[in-house]
């Protein structure tokens, strides 16, 4: 029998240096988008790697994790390393990683190629015009 658990869902505003993050509980669906260059990676990412933590107790039937990052550090792209982690370790849950890209970002597409080659979860690569 499934016992449905109510998350708060995540969300943080997007700054000039921080990415917007809106985690939806009930849509199974966690986006991060934006610019990610905060001063301490580490704290600003805690409350994202916490909400994920917990998620792996109580997933929903389907679960994407979106990344729309228009740039993003060093610093991030090991934080961004461990949220994959995470993420791949959630269970009883249909899970899909969507990393959007703008199409002429060479360099943010062999990232995400990057990344695919690393996780075991299914990578989409999806090119936009845009942000």
């Amino acid at each position: 029998m499934f016992t449905f658990v109510a998350m708060e869902n995540l969300v943080i505003e997007k700054t000039l240096k921080t990415p917007g993050v809106l985690f939806d509980y009930s849509k199974g669906f966690l986006l991060i988008e934006g610019i990610s260059i905060p001063e301490d990676t580490v704290e600003f990412y805690k409350p994202v790697m916490d909400w994920l933590i917990q998620y792996k107790e109580h997933p929903r039937p389907s679960t994407t994790l979106a990344l729309k990052l228009e740039y993003f550090n060093t610093s991030t792209s090991v934080i961004l390393l461990n949220i994959f982690k995470v993420f791949g370790q959630v269970e009883n849950s249909e899970l899909r990683i969507d990393w959007y890209y703008e199409e002429d970002d060479v360099e943010m597409e062999e990232v995400g190629e990057d990344y695919q080659n690393i996780v075991k979860t299914p990578f989409n690569m999806i090119p936009v015009e845009s942000f």
